[in-house]
């Protein structure tokens, strides 16, 4: 189905919604109107209404669309959506992207150098901790259901619960580990202790989740994925060679039922671009895409997701019409180092000597008027490649469902098959066993749909750990991965590796090295003694 989290009702929304602010990971679900957890947990397909709930915290913002009843307070409602933070600290930290609005916190996540009141930062542990807080309350009340149904919803709320926490030690590191609804002050828990967890859980799920699923719902293989990039980034958060691991898993993803996208349903010679149209779940893309935040532009709408990652990334002489939207917001650019990725691609060049076109169609940007250099981020959309990477059009050029355009249909992938081929070639080099010619052959497969042929391909002699990282950037970007995989191979804050506008500076500069993870929110650290905050803020 096109969207699982069109599923739960506002019945079910309210029975597991929670106070708006948060102080810590441990919330207690309230019930704000007559409509109990008693109900909710009446019987299986009562139940699959209030799963479709955990989904919808990845992708949704409150209980009334865009605006009006957001889940978290304190900040813009369309700004605290998870993809659309996951972005922010993700992709706008790095050299993907910058954005050219003057929002109190946003500038200082593309300078590094955010406080621990950031508001972006703040609102990604409170999205984080209110999902963890509705897995608890799923999971305590769904053991009052009978049967192998009933087994997998848990599994998958354990699953949820445990991407969560992916997430956590990831950006924060050091936070508090709860699994049950309770009024205490949790304690602090360190990486290892979290990374342990998540390992386990997804280990104790990965034959209680279903062998395959509805589109929209995680199986087997999603622990599998996840698992394979917990154990590529063991030794840089727990300092522990987990490298033989990450291939064994990713070897269960790659010999599963998923398989790459080849399906070139527009005809332009590479099937890259349908990955991120509006009809991803049905044009080939879905077969890809192993863990996914879905969205539908009348049934689910919000100001974050691809909503947008297309509006705020029209501006300039573009005409939004193109890409299934009413307009541009005038925000989101790219800086010539990842434009600089594709330069062995470039097919045409400008009268200033700078790319136009590429080979290589994973290079997806709009380059008529906007500058190679830029000189000024903010209010200055020019200044900068545009990147038409996501749109709200079908495959067929068609409308997406909201005709208004101001509302995308277009899903996200938060895993899919592409990571994870790179994922076992990363792990290969680092010594983690495997088989090097696999691992040119599962990069080759990338490269020859990203160029519709052959042309592109390497030989064992082109593979290295810099060449991975850069092939992830040209596959991955904008995907919500890019400061992952700068901290893994140390290029995140040091000076060996600059970008614009690193550090402040036009050329870019190194950072401390803590920003390599985040701070806890202010309020936070305030309220729950128990918790120290991370060491630099």
């Amino acid at each position: 189905m096109k969207n699982i989290i069109n599923k739960f009702t506002v019945g079910f929304a309210l029975a597991l919604s929670i106070v708006s602010c948060h102080d810590d990971l441990d919330q207690t679900p309230i019930d704000p109107d007559s409509f109990t957890e008693e109900d909710v947990f009446a019987n299986i397909d009562e139940a699959k209404g209030a799963l479709a709930k955990l989904y919808a915290s990845l992708a949704l913002t409150g209980q009334e669309g865009p605006a009006g009843d957001a889940d978290i307070s304190g900040i813009d409602e369309g700004f605290s959506q998870y993809t659309r933070m996951l972005f922010n600290l993700n992709e706008l930290t790095t050299d993907n992207a910058v954005v050219g609005w003057g929002d109190p916190g946003l500038p200082d996540l593309h300078n590094l150098s955010w406080s621990s009141g950031n508001d972006f930062s703040e609102a990604m542990y409170y999205r984080l901790g209110q999902e963890v807080s509705f897995c608890n309350s799923f999971i305590a009340n769904a053991t009052s259901l009978s049967g192998t149904e009933a087994q997998t919803y848990i599994a998958e709320a354990r699953f949820l619960r445990a991407y969560a926490y992916y997430n956590l030690i990831d950006l924060y590191a050091n936070v508090p580990l709860t699994t049950v609804v309770s009024t205490e002050l949790p304690l602090q828990s360190d990486r290892t202790e979290l990374f342990s967890f998540v390992e386990t859980e997804l280990l104790e799920i990965q034959d209680l989740l279903a062998d395959s699923n509805e589109y929209g719902r995680v199986d087997k293989v999603a622990a599998w994925a996840l698992l394979s990039r917990l154990y590529l980034n063991a030794e840089t958060w727990i300092g522990e060679d987990r490298y033989a691991d990450c291939i064994t898993y990713s070897n269960e993803v790659i010999n599963s039922s998923y398989s790459i996208n080849t399906n070139d349903v527009n005809g332009n010679g590479s099937a890259y671009d349908e990955l991120f149209l509006a009809d991803n779940n049905t044009n080939g893309a879905q077969n890809e895409f192993i863990f996914t935040a879905n969205f539908d532009g009348v049934q689910s709408t919000t100001y974050g997701g691809t909503t947008f990652l297309i509006h705020a990334a029209i501006g300039g002489s573009m005409d939004p019409l193109a890409y299934g939207v009413n307009g541009g917001w005038s925000g989101l650019r790219t800086t010539k180092a990842l434009v600089n990725k594709f330069a062995s691609s470039i097919t045409v060049k400008d009268s200033d000597g700078y790319p136009t076109a590429w080979a290589d169609h994973r290079a997806m940007f709009y380059t008529d008027g906007q500058e190679y250099e830029i000189t000024t981020i903010s209010n200055t959309f020019t200044d900068g490649y545009a990147v038409t990477k996501f749109s709200n059009v079908n495959s067929d050029g068609s409308q997406a469902n909201d005709t208004s355009g101001e509302f995308a249909d277009t899903d996200i992938p938060l895993i899919r098959l592409a990571e994870i081929y790179l994922n076992y070639a990363e792990a290969a080099l680092r010594g983690g066993g495997g088989d090097l010619n696999t691992a040119v052959n599962l990069v080759n497969q990338l490269r020859t749909r990203a160029y519709g042929n052959d042309s592109g391909n390497i030989s064992i002699s082109d593979l290295s750990l810099s060449f991975i990282l850069n092939e992830r950037s040209r596959e991955l970007y904008w995907e919500g991965l890019r400061r992952t995989d700068l901290v893994r191979f140390n290029q995140f804050t040091t000076d060996t590796y600059v970008w614009p506008f690193k550090g402040g500076s036009n050329d870019g500069n190194g950072v401390d090295s803590y920003r390599k993870i985040f701070p806890l929110p202010t309020n936070v650290i305030s309220i729950n003694p128990n918790l120290e905050q991370n060491s630099g803020y």
